[in-house]
């Protein structure tokens, strides 16, 4: 973990494992940056992660929270949205946050998760998701 210059904590991924985990060798983690102008990434965090961080960490994404809340507010992942687009200083705006979503397997709804990132604990073959806006899950089903 790193705190930037301006006060934003940034985690720094191990290298990425692309594409959905299979059966319970780990947890399936999709990112869906299609409102910042990208895609859908997913990617398998393996082993059995502690947390949704650990997991999205595991997964290959970066992750920088807010200078107030440090990770308790995941406020970019893989640099985005960019500093000029949100200054991670205080809570994300109701219309501008990644929202965090779990699946219990390939296929299944998506659920808004009731826990933070951090002291939320993914079982081994379930899907996390995260989605930024204004809190619509991921644009697609669980892998």
């Amino acid at each position: 973990m790193l705190t930037l210059s301006t006060g934003a904590v940034l985690v720094q991924a191990p290298a990425a494992h692309a594409a959905a985990c299979s059966g319970s060798t780990g947890v399936t983690v999709v990112v869906d940056f299609a409102s910042l102008g990208g895609g859908v990434v997913t990617a398998c965090a393996p082993g059995d992660p502690t947390s949704g961080l650990t997991a999205l960490t595991g997964g290959g994404f970066t992750v920088a929270g807010t200078q107030r809340w440090g990770l308790a507010f995941v406020c970019r992942i893989n640099g985005l949205p960019t500093a000029a687009q949100q200054a991670c200083v205080n809570t994300p705006p109701a219309t501008a946050y990644w929202s965090y979503w779990h699946a219990s397997t390939h296929g299944a709804a998506w659920t808004y998760s009731s826990s933070g990132a951090s002291s939320y604990n993914p079982a081994p073959g379930t899907v996390e998701g995260w989605a930024f806006g204004a809190g619509a899950a991921p644009s697609i089903t669980a892998p």
